[in-house]
This record gives C-alpha cells, structure tokens and sequence, in this order.
C-alpha cells in the first residue's frame, strides 16, 4: 500500500490540554467532560473522532455511488456519529459507535445498499473492524 495522505497532530496534557496539527490547521484545546469529572468547557477526543468518522463516512457514501446511475451528491447525505465510552469490567476504558446515515432522494433499499458498500470503503470503518462495535441505523428521506 503506499501512502496518498499523511498529517502529524500532536498533544500536550493529555485530557485537560491541546492538541495541535502539523500544519496549525487544527489547534485546539481540549478538556475532560464535567460528566466524567472534569472542567469541560473544550472539546474532548470522542467528539474529534466522532466528528472524524462522521464525515469520513459521509465521504465513503458519496463515493460508493461512482458508477452507479444514481449519484448521492454532498447535500444529499448527513451522517451523525454517536461515540460512547464504557468502563470495562477490569478498570480499562472501550469505545462503542453508532452511525446514523440519512440519503436524500432515494428509496430505503437503495440507501441500505449504498451504505453496506460504503462501509466497505471507508477508512474508519475498516480501522474499528473487529475491534469496536459499530450500529449502522439508514433512513432514506
């Protein structure tokens, strides 16, 4: 495989500090939830990646209808992506995701299909394969 992409962000104080990208495109701080003890008032990791895999899945959507008769263009697909956190029996901490894909313009079917093509596509989702548990919800509007 050889690589089209590359980008480098780095993080100073884990959980209540920043992170900052290469090209300071990103440069944010960051903050533990309040609901999880900390001060909020920032972004947190599980609302970057969960930000991240929304549009990137959006992305394999549109992409997983080239060559079809039917196109899904940008404005026709909004994907919300809902990252959970658990506590695992031993002390440790795991994700959960679901993704919700709604597709303008097109029958229940078509969106289903769409979908199970994109989530073969997409980058994110083939990186959490096997590894975090994903529910898929389609709604065709």
């Amino acid at each position: 495989m050889s690589t089209i992409y590359s980008t480098s962000v780095s993080s100073t104080g884990g959980r209540d500090g920043t992170i900052r990208s290469d090209d300071g495109m990103l440069d944010l701080k960051v903050a533990l939830p309040q609901s999880l003890g900390g001060t909020g008032g920032a972004t947190n990791p599980e609302q970057l990646f969960a930000g991240s895999y929304a549009a990137c899945f959006a992305n394999a959507v549109i992409n997983a209808t080239r060559g079809r008769t039917h196109k899904v263009m940008d404005q026709d697909v909004e994907v919300i992506a809902e990252v959970d956190m658990e506590a695992n029996p031993d002390g440790s901490f795991g994700l959960s995701l679901s993704l919700i894909v709604m597709i303008t313009g097109i029958g229940q079917k078509m969106a289903e299909d769409i979908v199970r093509s994109a989530r073969a596509i997409c980058p994110y989702s083939k990186a959490m394969r096997g590894n975090v548990n994903v529910g898929i919800s389609v709604l065709s509007r």
